[in-house]
């Protein structure tokens, strides 16, 4: 299903123009207008998923294999020194189009892109207790 109001429906179903690298039955690929760094696009389904936990697993499962070809091509083709793939789910996220997208991030040496955080640190016990919440069923 489409949503009218949805702009990345719109891209992804050729209403509004992009800079299309791929495109195939479930997918477009286009270059992002406000790039992180040279080569930045995004993988965006062609039906409406608000995000990763509304996508269909055999969708999530393209996503990733799609994400891994256009990555090892941008490699190549752009002579980036890494990759990063990044996909925020909710606003606390800070995911600002609510239809699910997978951000392809070529990254060079001094590049600025600035896709790190400050590690932080846990004690023995919060990680126990982690691991007891997260493997309960």
């Amino acid at each position: 299903m489409k949503h009218d109001d949805c702009i990345f429906c719109k891209i992804a179903n050729g209403e509004i123009p992009s800079s299309t690298i791929y495109e195939d039955e479930d997918f477009r690929v286009f270059l992002d207008l406000n790039p992180a760094a040279r080569g930045h696009a995004l993988i965006v389904p062609k039906e409406h998923y608000a995000d990763l936990f509304e996508l269909d697993e055999e969708l999530c499962k393209k996503a990733m294999v799609l994400a891994k070809r256009l990555g090892t091509k941008m490699k190549e083709v752009l002579g980036s020194d890494g990759f990063n793939l990044m996909q925020n789910n909710g606003e606390a996220a800070g995911q600002t189009v609510f239809h699910f997208h997978l951000h392809l991030i070529p990254r060079y040496e001094d590049d600025k892109a600035g896709i790190t955080w400050k590690p932080g640190s846990v004690s023995p016990e919060e990680r126990e207790e982690l691991v007891n919440l997260l493997t309960k069923e």
